[in-house]
């Protein structure tokens, strides 16, 4: 390839490269800004009655970094539902009005190993290594997912402050999904 070519096809990926610019930065003038929230599926506000499905927790989260067993985040969330009072739980997802599904998931990625005197972050993966909560709402009767929740599990070194975190977690997940349907947990 000669100079003269090489010149010719640096000009063209420079030209290339600014009309994607502009493109891309003429559709984010077009958007409009977030204003307010979409709206909500009004099953969320209507439903009274819901069954909550344990889809379960990855494995390696159990007794350690978090005391307890798999079953821990279902047990303590159908607990403080109950306890709530404002829906009635019921045994089978088709008497319910809402199916939640509850999952502790630890994503692969960044993970901390401690040395003596130091805590490194070393990359394997996605950007958020920490493990996550995820509750989907279902409507009962189509099957759809209405809305997720999602909330992390901040990191800790000793196991008192794990479990501290997947208990504020935890509470997080419950607040929100009281807010979604309206009625504070």
């Amino acid at each position: 390839m000669n100079k003269k070519s090489l010149l010719v096809g640096i000009k063209c990926s420079f030209l290339a490269l600014a009309v994607l610019l502009t493109t891309s930065a003429a559709a984010r003038a077009q958007m409009a800004p977030y204003s307010q929230a979409g709206p909500m599926p009004p099953t969320l506000r209507l439903a009274h009655s819901i069954f909550v499905s344990n889809a379960g927790s990855d494995s390696g989260l159990f007794p350690e970094p978090f005391s307890g067993d798999p079953d821990r985040a279902y047990t303590e969330f159908y607990g403080a539902l109950k306890q709530s009072g404002q829906f009635q739980l019921v045994n089978t997802p088709s008497s319910a009005d809402l199916v939640l599904e509850l999952q502790l998931t630890a994503p692969y990625g960044p993970f901390r190993t401690s040395s003596s005197d130091s805590i490194t972050l070393k990359a394997s993966g996605t950007s958020n290594a920490v493990p996550m909560f995820r509750l989907v709402i279902y409507d009962s009767k189509t099957h759809f997912i209405l809305w997720t929740i999602t909330q992390s599990v901040d990191f800790a070194a000793l196991q008192k402050n794990h479990d501290r975190n997947f208990d504020a977690a935890l509470t997080a997940v419950l607040h929100q999904f009281g807010l979604v349907t309206g009625r504070p947990l």
